[in-house]
């Protein structure tokens, strides 16, 4: 009995040790099998979080080419928008001429029939005096003899004859009032139809062609060292963007955005920029613009035989291809006004050559009225007056904006060729006339302070660079000036947005190694 007992725990003891071996593998086949499971459940998340990855980056790209075409496709929208409404500003101004034209016959039909109204009442008025004169005239007749019939008679028809006369002779000057009215329509119509001149209006930006992106990192130079000192030696304005091959100059004067044009050329063309070399290829650059403005002038005279004009006029004549008054080219206008002027001269039978001298010297007060006082006819004037110019060229200079009296009929022929070539339509743009004068005020507000060497206007009008003195103002007097100056264009002018005021106080030494 007690054996079988030891049996029966021996049994079970058994089978608890077989249980729980078996039980500790089942569990080791699990915990292999679970993380097996979370490592296959690691892979997947990780190749489904890369696939999401490339899915938004695609998903991006898309976007951003999508909002690019967006707005490429705006920015032609609007530019199409402004040329539309460019036209039909174009095309209302043309209707407004027409309408004021008409407005003006129907006037002129207004007063021609009011004046032959009053002509008709007083003529009725005439005839029923007349026929009480008459009247009164037989009722005295009856009364007289023969011979002082005849006498009255005599005496009637000698009064009714001057009064005949006298209306003739009106009805002559008339005829030749409206003769001479239709000649003048006719020279100037003629005068206008033989001449055929572009108008060029002036930009206030030039491009320069670079020969690859490269040459864009040596403009700017090591911390932007070259196109600071570019800028500040010729005072335009130098704009590097992702534009390929070009760089922009921008500047309001047209002489020194020339200069800045060619020195750039010269410098890309040569491919050595540093500051030193920058300096001297922009002095270089000056002195070849004198002898340009000089060939400039002579080119003008010589397409309009003007001749024996002093070494000063040739040269002032040069200086005005690079101003403009209104956006039109001040040397074309007085070209184009020295053309009209001769062929009004030639249908009248004055002496052509003369006129086309008038006409071509009539604004050459404009190359000198931004250094002297005076107004540019004034010193137009002057300077023809300095030349030994003829009396009639100089009158026609001082009175072609009526400022002075008309002495000779060359000067009214001047007047007339300056209103028909400024008065075409789109030959002059008030705006950027304003814009200029804008800018000229803005440099002529920091010029006026004390230890400012030199200041441009930049960035269309958003900036004003200033140079001081080194040797004369120290830095804290220097950010002194700047906020003057700034406080000076807030309180003087009105523009729109912002102005930058940048104020530059330089120190160099130069030397050389010999």
């Amino acid at each position: 009995m007690e054996w079988i007992v030891l049996a029966l725990l021996a049994g079970a003891g058994v089978g608890f040790v077989v249980r729980h071996a078996y039980g500790a593998r089942r569990r080791r086949s699990a915990e292999n099998e679970a993380g097996e499971i979370i490592r296959l459940g690691r892979e997947e998340a990780e190749k489904l979080r890369q696939e999401a990855e490339v899915r938004s980056k695609a998903e991006l790209l898309a976007a951003r080419e999508q909002l690019e075409n967006d707005v490429k496709g705006e920015r032609n929208e609007l530019r199409q928008t402004e040329k539309r409404l460019a036209k039909r500003e174009d095309i209302l101004d043309r209707k407004a001429e027409v309408i004021d034209e008409k407005e003006a016959q129907l006037r002129q039909l207004e007063e021609r029939l009011e004046r032959r109204t009053l002509a008709a009442d007083e003529r009725e008025s005439r005839i029923e005096l007349a026929i009480e004169e008459q009247k009164e005239a037989l009722r005295r007749i009856s009364n007289l003899t023969v011979e002082e019939a005849r006498r009255e008679v005599l005496d009637r028809t000698e009064r009714d004859l001057e009064h005949e006369i006298a209306v003739l002779a009106d009805r002559a000057e008339a005829r030749a009032r409206e003769r001479a009215e239709e000649n003048a329509q006719r020279c100037i119509s003629m005068a206008i139809n033989r001449l055929a001149v572009d108008y060029t209006t002036e930009h206030v930006v030039s491009t320069v062609e670079l020969p690859s992106d490269e040459m864009k990192g040596r403009i700017i130079g090591r911390e932007g060292r070259n196109i600071r000192a570019f800028e500040n030696v010729t005072g335009v304005d130098v704009i590097v963007d992702d534009t390929p091959g070009v760089v922009v100059l921008s500047g309001f004067e047209p002489i020194r955005r020339e200069i800045a044009v060619r020195a750039m050329k010269k410098l890309v063309s040569d491919g050595r920029i540093h500051p030193s070399r920058i300096e001297e290829m922009v002095q270089k650059t000056r002195e070849e613009m004198e002898k340009v403005v000089e060939e400039t002038g002579k080119a003008a005279a010589l397409e309009l035989d003007v001749r024996n004009l002093k070494p000063r006029e040739i040269m002032l004549l040069g200086r005005l291809k690079f101003r403009t008054s209104y956006g039109q080219n001040v040397l074309d206008h007085s070209r184009e006004v020295g053309f009209l002027s001769g062929i009004v001269a030639a249908e009248l039978g004055l002496d052509e050559s003369l006129a086309r001298r008038c006409g071509l010297l009539h604004d050459i007060g404009k190359a000198v009225d931004h250094e002297e006082e005076g107004t540019h006819p004034e010193l137009g004037g002057e300077v023809a007056r300095r030349c030994n110019e003829p009396e009639e060229v100089v009158n026609a200079i001082v009175a072609h904006h009526s400022d002075a009296a008309a002495e000779s009929l060359y000067a009214t022929i001047v007047q007339a060729a300056d209103a028909m070539s400024a008065g075409r339509p789109g030959a002059r743009r008030e705006t950027l006339e304003k814009y200029v004068k804008r800018l000229e005020r803005l440099e002529a507000i920091s010029n006026s302070y004390p230890n400012v060497e030199r200041s441009f206007a930049i960035q269309a009008g958003r900036e004003l660079r200033v140079i001081a003195r080194a040797d004369r103002i120290s830095d804290a007097e220097a950010t002194r000036m700047c906020r003057n100056i700034a406080k000076k264009i807030e309180a003087e002018l009105t523009y729109p947005g912002e102005v930058k005021v940048t104020l530059v106080r330089e120190f160099r030494v130069t030397e050389y190694a010999r």
